[in-house]
């Protein structure tokens, strides 16, 4: 099974941003094997181990755990300090509120408010008066972490209702990523930056410990890169059996459908509710596995086989839509 790729648009625009305040991040470009080749394409996909690698550089670049990019450093080792304020806390909510008030003390980080609800709850992220281009990306960095690091508190998924943020929808393409990320259809051009949290998953209890954590922070940011927390939805299912291998690129509607015990219409639409489909399911799929084999040093002729394709020159083609890179330059 392979891991779910990353736009390399998140990582071109931290790169852009540190640029602009005189700071070079090429060493951890390099580090991570990103070439600047596929960095130039918004499309291009990278795996969470690259992200993973090129933020733990930058970190040690720029000795700050926003990069840079908040209204000053935010010195490594402030978010452990934070986690270990909160480990013992007795479930999700608790942590929640804890959190904040580590995070008012630490006065470089953008503020955090719970609004609590009748059945969800929000979790915003103080905007400052003007969103520019370095807001989207904090924001982004900590929406996401805030998810994915709840979804390990508790161990289990963390359902959200809905995902906003503050500035203009990206390419339809891109808008798709922050729907996979979040597991939810994410609505921009917002006045806010939020995660709507239900309820019931704020009850959920806490699993970890001190020891369970350290051996977090010393796989960060990866486990929060790589590992998905919403296996419960219709999506998440018809990726699985996708990525089992289960008749491959040729099962139909129907053949998902009766592996998850539902009719084929009702299927398709909670797809749709989901903001996907079949064939987008497929399509991201393969994508992931065409780049995961690459990456691995797996040939062209070798993938396309095993992968399905009728000849090479289908998947080069096909790799091409995906990715706006041949193969040939992708590796």
């Amino acid at each position: 099974m392979s891991a779910p790729t990353i736009p390399s648009d998140f990582v071109s625009r931290a790169v852009q941003l540190a640029a602009a305040e005189g700071i070079d991040l090429a060493p951890a470009l390099d580090a991570a094997r990103i070439s600047r080749a596929v960095l130039a394409q918004p499309h291009a996909r990278l795996t969470p181990e690259q992200v993973s690698r090129f933020t733990q550089v930058t970190w040690q670049i720029t000795d700050d755990e926003l990069f840079g990019l908040g209204e000053g450093p935010v010195p490594r080792g402030s978010f452990r300090v934070m986690c270990l304020t909160l480990i013992h806390c007795p479930d999700l909510a608790h942590a929640l509120t804890r959190m904040i008030e580590v995070n008012r003390v630490m006065r470089t980080l953008p503020a955090l408010t719970l609004t609590p609800g009748a059945e969800t709850t929000f979790l915003d992220v103080a905007l400052p008066d003007v969103v520019t281009e370095k807001t989207r990306v904090t924001v982004d960095f900590l929406l996401m972490l805030l998810h994915r690091f709840a979804a390990w508190l508790v161990g289990g998924r963390v359902r959200l209702e809905s995902v906003v943020l503050p500035y203009p929808q990206p390419d339809p393409v891109l808008a798709r990523s922050y729907d996979a990320i979040f597991g939810v259809p994410v609505t921009f051009g917002a006045d806010r930056a939020a995660l709507e949290i239900d309820n019931s998953a704020l009850r959920s209890p806490l699993v970890q410990s001190e020891s369970s954590l350290e051996e977090y922070l010393r796989e960060s940011p990866n486990l929060m890169l790589s590992e998905r927390d919403y296996e419960s939805t219709a999506s998440a299912q018809v990726r699985r059996i996708f990525e089992s291998g289960i008749k491959g690129r040729t099962a139909s509607a129907e053949d998902i459908a009766d592996m998850l015990s539902v009719s084929a219409p009702h299927l398709r639409r909670l797809l749709r509710q989901e903001g996907t489909s079949l064939g987008q399911l497929r399509e991201e799929v393969l994508r992931d596995a065409a780049i995961a084999g690459l990456r691995r040093g797996e040939s062209v002729d070798d993938l396309s086989a095993r992968l399905g394709f009728s000849e090479p020159s289908a998947f080069r083609r096909a790799f091409k839509r995906w990715t706006g890179s041949t193969p040939r330059s992708f590796r």
